[in-house]
């Protein structure tokens, strides 16, 4: 077997992997709780003939299947996890919650992402049966990216240690190398702790958690000024110490979200707003708690793993589209007035070249190219806890498209097309382009090699995860 008999071999594999992917869908869970999407991935990667273990890091629903002995070690990477308030039929054109009573939904398609890489994984398997070669292919079922940075707890306790290198992909209205890093950032709770009194016969006697909270709100504000203008500090306030005016609250609490380019900008941005935070409960006579609850890394881009997805990319056929699928595409772009179209972001980004390329397939309702590949370092303003695996080895991603030209992450859109036929191919297609890389890799050690070079020139210093040593998720 070669590697274009193992992408060919994929077809064969297509419908359990869409009825899998489906089941996910069908089945919305949150970061941390995904038993049964968990299970649903496991067992198929069993049935396989992959070794698989649980519990990695600590965590439930984390799991590795393996299969293959000797290097190189390449990881594919799976994610599985829904969102809140999300709950929507599929294939429809307005806003309609399913009947059940799961709010939940897959609108950032990470149902397709776990199988994509799944397919990916198994495939690979039998061009390694096939051929005997040096080489072993592990799964990595990585929870809760949404809000909980899971690969980031498990990168912080090794569990990416071994690996030569990693691909991942992700569902989106446009293909192409993902050629760009990311801000890292941290999640972080103060909670204040004052005294209570009534407020009109005795307010002297109270210290008011609610009004350190405040100051420290205000204090951020001015903060702002002086820190990378890359840098975003958001914050919501999820305790402000009761609904009753005239009692001095004695508690509340405020998440702040920091992000920035680099990992060392988060932290000084994170102890800037920590000394905010004690100066606070000092002026008003009060306590804080300051605690980490989650954290990811910068992603570092590896052009060799890059270059390597790119010419996969332009070689495997895209997808094509019936009438039907591009005639809902449509009706779905009518609902999406805002979107951000292709014209606009390869103006963005490419500039006349862009414009001419993106208008003549911007009349399109769904997008059918592969944008050419530009390396970059620059971040797009996100996070993702892929950035963490980005640390321990060469890691490099795709976006593949599997809906609407312009549909909008998060949306009740992106959860409607979850189990159309653009999902579902692009969902095949991405599983070709991953395991086309891996075999690349296996058959070229010195592809491996040059991967794992770059990676050692671009980190300035070895991995320091951002989350405290005896952190746990949430």
């Amino acid at each position: 077997m070669n590697k274009n008999q193992a992408v060919q071999w994929l077809d064969s594999m297509a419908e359990p992997l869409f009825h899998l992917s489906d089941q996910i869908w069908d089945h919305p869970e949150l970061g941390f709780e995904e038993h049964m999407s968990a299970q649903l991935l496991a067992q198929l990667l069993e049935t396989q003939g992959f070794q698989v273990t649980w519990n990695l890091a600590g965590i439930p629903t984390a799991f590795c299947g393996r299969f293959g002995s000797g290097k190189p070690c390449i990881g594919l990477l799976g994610e599985y996890d829904a969102l809140p308030g999300l709950s929507q039929q599929a294939g429809a054109v307005r806003p309609i919650p399913t009947e059940d009573s799961i709010p939940n939904g897959h609108g950032c398609g990470h149902n397709l992402l776990g199988v994509g890489s799944l397919g990916a994984a198994i495939a690979v398997k039998k061009y390694l049966e096939e051929t005997q070669c040096s080489g072993t292919v592990l799964y990595y079922g990585c929870p809760a990216e949404e809000n909980g940075s899971a690969k980031a707890f498990m990168a912080r306790d090794g569990v990416f240690n071994e690996l030569d290198a990693a691909l991942s992909w992700h569902p989106n209205a446009l293909t192409s190398v993902w050629s760009f890093s990311s801000l890292a950032n941290v999640r972080s709770v103060y909670r204040f702790h004052g005294v209570s009194a009534h407020a009109a016969t005795s307010p002297h006697l109270g210290r008011s958690a609610l009004d350190a909270l405040e100051l420290m709100n205000m204090g951020v504000q001015f903060l702002r000024e002086h820190i990378v203008p890359e840098a975003r500090v958001h914050y919501a306030i999820t305790n402000t110490g009761g609904d009753a005016p005239n009692v001095v609250q004695a508690e509340a609490e405020v998440v702040y979200l920091i992000r920035a380019p680099h990992n060392d900008q988060v932290k000084e941005v994170l102890e800037r707003v920590d000394q905010i935070a004690r100066g606070a409960a000092m002026m008003s006579g009060v306590t804080v708690d300051c605690e980490v609850e989650k954290a990811c890394s910068n992603v570092l881009v590896n052009n060799a793993l890059e270059r390597l997805l790119s010419a996969n990319l332009s070689t495997i056929p895209l997808p094509q589209y019936t009438t039907e699928e591009l005639a809902y595409a449509k009706e779905l772009q009518d609902t999406m007035p805002n979107r951000v179209t292709l014209a606009q972001r390869f103006a963005a980004s490419m500039g006349e070249q862009g414009r001419k390329l993106g208008a003549m397939h911007d009349q399109q309702s769904i997008y059918s190219l592969v944008l050419p590949y530009r390396p970059s370092e620059k971040p797009v303003f996100g996070s993702t806890d892929v950035g963490d695996v980005s640390w321990v080895c060469p890691t490099s991603q795709i976006v593949v498209t599997t809906c609407a030209g312009g549909t909008p992450e998060h949306t009740w859109q992106m959860v409607a097309q979850g189990k159309s036929g653009p999902a579902h191919k692009g969902l095949l297609y991405a599983a070709k382009v991953l395991a086309a890389t891996v075999i690349d890799l296996l058959e070229q050690p010195d592809q491996v090699q040059a991967a794992k070079q770059e990676h050692t020139e671009r980190m300035s210093q070895g991995y320091q995860s951002l989350l405290p040593p005896d952190k746990r998720p949430i």
